[in-house]
C-alpha cells in the first residue's frame, strides 16, 4: 500500500501486511452457513440408511425410499453452498433446505410432535434464510 492510495477496508499488522479487515457481515454470513452445514449434515445419516433416522422419518409418514433421496439432496446443497462459485446452484441449494424445512414443519404439525421439534425445524429454515441473505455479492447470482 502505498502512501497515496487508501483503503479504509485494510489494516497493516505489526509485522506490515496489509490484509482486508473481517467485516461483521461476512462473519455473521460463515456463522449462519457453518450452522447451516451443520444442520444439514444429518443428511448423511438418511443417505446411510440409519436406522434411528430412517424410524424418525417413516414415522412422520414418508416412505423409507424417499429417506436416500432426501439425504443425497441435503450433502449436494452443503457441497453447492460452500463451493466458490456457482451462484445459481446455490439459489437452488437454499431454496431446497427451505422446502425441505417447511415440509419438515408441516409433517411434524400434522402428527403432533412436540413442540420443540417444530421450533428447530423453523429455526433451521430461518438459518438458512439468514445464510442466503448474508452472502457476499461474489456468491449471489447477478
Amino acid at each position: 500500500m502505498n502512501a497515496l492510495s487508501f483503503d479504509p477496508a485494510a489494516v497493516t499488522t505489526d509485522a506490515g501486511v496489509t490484509r482486508a479487515k473481517t467485516q461483521p457481515k461476512t462473519i455473521a454470513y460463515w456463522v449462519t452457513t457453518g450452522l447451516l452445514v451443520f444442520c444439514m449434515t444429518g443428511g448423511i445419516f438418511e443417505l446411510l440408511g440409519l436406522k434411528t433416522t430412517m424410524d424418525g422419518i417413516m414415522r412422520l409418514g414418508y416412505p423409507s425410499y424417499i429417506i436416500p433421496a432426501l439425504g443425497l439432496g441435503k450433502i449436494l446443497a452443503i457441497a453447492a453452498i460452500l463451493w466458490p462459485g456457482l451462484p445459481r446452484l446455490k439459489e437452488w441449494a437454499y431454496a431446497g433446505i427451505f422446502f425441505n424445512m417447511m415440509g419438515a414443519f408441516v409433517s411434524h404439525v400434522a402428527v403432533k410432535d412436540p413442540t420443540w421439534t417444530i421450533v428447530v425445524t423453523l429455526t433451521i429454515a430461518g438459518i438458512t434464510l439468514g445464510s442466503s441473505a448474508l452472502r457476499p455479492r461474489s456468491r449471489k447470482l447477478g
